[in-house]
Protein backbone atom coordinates (compact mmCIF):
# COMPACT_ATOMS: atom_id res chain seq x y z
CA UNK A 1 0.00 0.00 0.00
CA UNK A 2 1.35 3.48 -1.13
CA UNK A 3 2.51 5.80 1.65
CA UNK A 4 0.08 8.16 0.81
CA UNK A 5 -2.86 5.22 1.44
CA UNK A 6 -1.94 4.59 5.03
CA UNK A 7 -4.74 7.28 6.15
CA UNK A 8 -7.86 6.78 4.24
CA UNK A 9 -9.25 10.16 2.80
CA UNK A 10 -12.90 8.92 2.46
CA UNK A 11 -15.12 9.95 5.26
CA UNK A 12 -16.09 6.34 6.18
CA UNK A 13 -12.47 4.49 6.30
CA UNK A 14 -11.18 7.25 8.12
CA UNK A 15 -13.86 7.51 10.94
CA UNK A 16 -13.72 3.86 10.97
CA UNK A 17 -9.35 4.25 11.44
CA UNK A 18 -8.44 7.03 13.44
CA UNK A 19 -11.06 5.37 15.84
CA UNK A 20 -9.41 2.02 15.74
CA UNK A 21 -5.87 3.59 15.92
CA UNK A 22 -6.83 5.88 19.00
CA UNK A 23 -8.16 3.10 20.78
CA UNK A 24 -5.32 0.96 19.90
CA UNK A 25 -2.55 3.41 20.97
CA UNK A 26 -4.14 4.55 24.21
CA UNK A 27 -3.96 0.61 24.94
CA UNK A 28 -1.04 -1.45 26.41
CA UNK A 29 1.33 -1.15 30.15
CA UNK A 30 3.25 0.81 29.01
CA UNK A 31 0.52 2.47 26.34
CA UNK A 32 1.25 1.63 22.95
CA UNK A 33 1.51 4.97 21.83
CA UNK A 34 4.43 5.59 24.48
CA UNK A 35 6.15 2.26 22.91
CA UNK A 36 5.67 3.38 19.54
CA UNK A 37 7.91 6.88 19.85
CA UNK A 38 5.26 9.54 20.06
CA UNK A 39 4.94 12.73 22.10
CA UNK A 40 2.19 12.94 24.91
CA UNK A 41 1.64 16.28 22.82
CA UNK A 42 0.92 14.43 19.75
CA UNK A 43 -1.26 11.34 21.15
CA UNK A 44 -3.44 14.19 22.44
CA UNK A 45 -3.81 15.71 19.04
CA UNK A 46 -4.98 12.09 17.78
CA UNK A 47 -7.01 11.74 20.35
CA UNK A 48 -9.19 15.14 19.67
CA UNK A 49 -9.42 14.30 16.02
CA UNK A 50 -11.15 11.61 17.47
CA UNK A 51 -13.00 13.64 19.66
CA UNK A 52 -14.27 15.91 16.80
CA UNK A 53 -15.13 13.53 14.48
CA UNK A 54 -17.26 11.58 16.81
CA UNK A 55 -20.14 13.96 16.79
CA UNK A 56 -20.30 14.79 12.96
CA UNK A 57 -20.17 11.39 11.50
CA UNK A 58 -22.98 10.97 13.49
CA UNK A 59 -24.62 13.55 11.56
CA UNK A 60 -22.98 12.85 8.45
CA UNK A 61 -24.50 8.76 9.39
CA UNK A 62 -27.81 10.18 9.51
CA UNK A 63 -28.10 10.57 5.17
CA UNK A 64 -32.18 12.74 5.49
CA UNK A 65 -31.65 14.89 8.69
CA UNK A 66 -27.78 15.34 9.44
CA UNK A 67 -25.51 14.79 6.02
CA UNK A 68 -25.18 18.87 5.03
CA UNK A 69 -22.65 20.04 2.93
CA UNK A 70 -21.09 21.95 6.40
CA UNK A 71 -21.19 18.57 8.05
CA UNK A 72 -19.68 16.90 5.20
CA UNK A 73 -16.40 20.11 5.01
CA UNK A 74 -16.02 19.68 8.62
CA UNK A 75 -14.93 15.79 8.09
CA UNK A 76 -13.02 16.51 5.63
CA UNK A 77 -11.10 18.96 7.32
CA UNK A 78 -10.50 16.79 10.49
CA UNK A 79 -8.51 14.28 7.35
CA UNK A 80 -6.89 17.39 6.36
CA UNK A 81 -5.65 18.00 9.93
CA UNK A 82 -4.95 14.83 10.73
CA UNK A 83 -2.76 14.10 7.29
CA UNK A 84 -1.00 17.12 8.03
CA UNK A 85 -0.37 16.39 11.34
CA UNK A 86 1.59 12.72 9.84
CA UNK A 87 3.42 14.50 7.41
CA UNK A 88 4.67 17.15 9.45
CA UNK A 89 5.96 14.95 12.52
CA UNK A 90 6.88 11.37 10.55
CA UNK A 91 4.32 10.19 12.93
CA UNK A 92 3.73 6.81 11.50
CA UNK A 93 7.28 6.76 9.74
CA UNK A 94 8.36 6.65 13.60
CA UNK A 95 6.26 4.02 13.84
CA UNK A 96 7.64 1.88 11.01
CA UNK A 97 11.09 3.23 12.48
CA UNK A 98 10.45 1.94 16.50
CA UNK A 99 12.85 -0.92 17.39
CA UNK A 100 9.63 -2.15 19.08
CA UNK A 101 7.21 -2.59 16.46
CA UNK A 102 4.97 -5.33 15.63
CA UNK A 103 2.93 -6.77 12.59
CA UNK A 104 -0.28 -6.01 14.63
CA UNK A 105 1.47 -2.26 14.58
CA UNK A 106 1.87 -2.14 11.18
CA UNK A 107 -1.51 -3.43 10.18
CA UNK A 108 -3.48 -1.82 12.97
CA UNK A 109 -1.67 1.75 10.92
CA UNK A 110 -1.84 0.31 7.75
CA UNK A 111 1.85 0.62 6.96
CA UNK A 112 3.71 -1.31 4.48
CA UNK A 113 6.93 -2.78 6.23
CA UNK A 114 8.51 -3.96 3.41
CA UNK A 115 8.62 -0.83 1.48
CA UNK A 116 9.96 0.64 4.42
CA UNK A 117 12.62 -1.78 4.69
CA UNK A 118 13.33 -1.11 1.83
CA UNK A 119 14.07 2.40 2.05
CA UNK A 120 15.82 1.69 5.10
CA UNK A 121 18.47 0.16 3.43
CA UNK A 122 19.16 3.11 0.95
CA UNK A 123 19.40 4.99 3.42
CA UNK A 124 21.72 3.88 6.21
CA UNK A 125 23.18 6.79 8.92
CA UNK A 126 24.88 7.33 11.69
CA UNK A 127 23.65 8.35 14.34
CA UNK A 128 23.67 12.27 15.33
CA UNK A 129 26.67 13.25 17.30
CA UNK A 130 26.23 16.87 17.89
CA UNK A 131 25.13 17.92 21.35
CA UNK A 132 22.81 21.03 22.16
CA UNK A 133 23.79 24.23 23.38
CA UNK A 134 21.05 26.15 24.74
CA UNK A 135 20.66 29.47 26.13
CA UNK A 136 17.52 29.80 28.33
CA UNK A 137 15.99 33.15 28.64
CA UNK A 138 13.07 33.84 31.41
CA UNK A 139 10.45 36.26 29.41
CA UNK A 140 7.55 36.12 32.16
CA UNK A 141 4.43 34.59 32.57
CA UNK A 142 5.77 31.59 33.32
CA UNK A 143 7.49 31.74 29.64
CA UNK A 144 11.32 30.76 29.31
CA UNK A 145 13.13 31.37 25.47
CA UNK A 146 15.08 28.97 24.38
CA UNK A 147 17.97 29.31 21.68
CA UNK A 148 20.01 25.81 20.79
CA UNK A 149 22.82 25.46 18.93
CA UNK A 150 25.20 23.40 18.07
CA UNK A 151 28.51 23.42 19.47
CA UNK A 152 30.77 24.51 16.87
CA UNK A 153 27.42 27.61 15.99
CA UNK A 154 27.86 29.93 18.41
CA UNK A 155 26.47 32.70 16.42
CA UNK A 156 23.01 31.55 15.78
CA UNK A 157 20.50 29.04 16.84
CA UNK A 158 20.76 26.25 14.24
CA UNK A 159 19.58 22.20 13.92
CA UNK A 160 22.49 20.51 12.78
CA UNK A 161 21.97 18.67 9.05
CA UNK A 162 21.17 15.24 10.54
CA UNK A 163 18.36 16.66 12.43
CA UNK A 164 14.98 18.06 11.94
CA UNK A 165 14.27 19.03 15.63
CA UNK A 166 15.35 19.81 19.29
CA UNK A 167 14.25 17.31 21.74
CA UNK A 168 13.52 18.36 25.42
CA UNK A 169 12.88 16.80 28.36
CA UNK A 170 11.71 19.09 31.58
CA UNK A 171 10.40 19.87 34.80
CA UNK A 172 8.74 23.19 36.75
CA UNK A 173 9.83 23.10 40.64
CA UNK A 174 10.70 20.06 42.63
CA UNK A 175 13.91 18.34 43.02
CA UNK A 176 16.58 18.66 40.33
CA UNK A 177 16.12 15.44 38.12
CA UNK A 178 19.09 13.00 37.98
CA UNK A 179 18.61 12.86 33.96
CA UNK A 180 16.94 13.10 31.16
CA UNK A 181 15.19 9.32 31.19
CA UNK A 182 13.54 10.78 35.06
CA UNK A 183 9.96 9.56 34.61
CA UNK A 184 8.79 12.58 36.23
CA UNK A 185 10.09 14.98 33.05
CA UNK A 186 7.84 15.95 30.16
CA UNK A 187 9.13 15.61 26.93
CA UNK A 188 8.18 17.78 23.49
CA UNK A 189 10.07 18.55 20.44
CA UNK A 190 10.26 21.84 18.51
CA UNK A 191 11.09 22.26 14.87
CA UNK A 192 12.88 25.26 15.43
CA UNK A 193 15.70 26.13 17.08
CA UNK A 194 14.63 29.03 18.57
CA UNK A 195 11.18 28.80 20.66
CA UNK A 196 9.55 29.52 23.58
CA UNK A 197 8.41 26.99 26.28
CA UNK A 198 5.14 28.06 28.21
CA UNK A 199 5.05 26.53 31.43
CA UNK A 200 2.49 28.78 32.53
CA UNK A 201 2.09 31.64 35.13
CA UNK A 202 1.58 29.42 38.42
CA UNK A 203 4.88 28.34 37.88
CA UNK A 204 6.23 31.65 38.34
CA UNK A 205 9.23 31.61 40.66
CA UNK A 206 9.88 27.90 40.46
CA UNK A 207 13.24 26.44 39.15
CA UNK A 208 12.99 24.98 35.37
CA UNK A 209 15.20 21.99 34.68
CA UNK A 210 15.47 21.02 31.42
CA UNK A 211 17.95 18.41 29.06
CA UNK A 212 17.93 18.99 25.23
CA UNK A 213 18.85 16.75 22.62
CA UNK A 214 19.08 16.65 18.56
CA UNK A 215 16.39 14.84 17.07
CA UNK A 216 15.57 13.22 13.60
CA UNK A 217 11.85 12.43 13.27
CA UNK A 218 12.12 10.34 10.06
CA UNK A 219 14.72 8.40 11.82
CA UNK A 220 14.26 8.70 15.91
CA UNK A 221 16.90 5.64 16.45
CA UNK A 222 19.52 8.03 15.50
CA UNK A 223 18.48 10.46 18.36
CA UNK A 224 21.79 12.34 19.60
CA UNK A 225 22.73 12.79 23.35
CA UNK A 226 20.88 14.45 26.02
CA UNK A 227 22.50 17.26 27.01
CA UNK A 228 23.74 18.07 30.51
CA UNK A 229 20.91 19.62 32.63
CA UNK A 230 20.18 22.99 32.44
CA UNK A 231 18.27 25.35 34.78
CA UNK A 232 17.08 29.03 35.34
CA UNK A 233 14.42 30.71 37.49
CA UNK A 234 10.80 30.89 35.81
CA UNK A 235 9.61 34.69 35.29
Amino acid sequence: MPVQSRIPRSIDSFSTYITNTNTYMLAGTPTNWSRLGWLQAEMTQWTSFVTQNAPLYAKYSDKKGGRTTAVIEQLHLIIKQCTTLNNNNHLLDRIAAAPTVSIIDMQTFHINKGVLQASARTNVQAGIAETVTAALVPIGGGDVQMKCRTTHDSKRPSIPDDADSVQYAYQAGGTAPVSADDASLKKDMSTRAAFTLHTGPGNAAKSLYIFFRWYNSKHPDLAGPWSAIQTTVIV
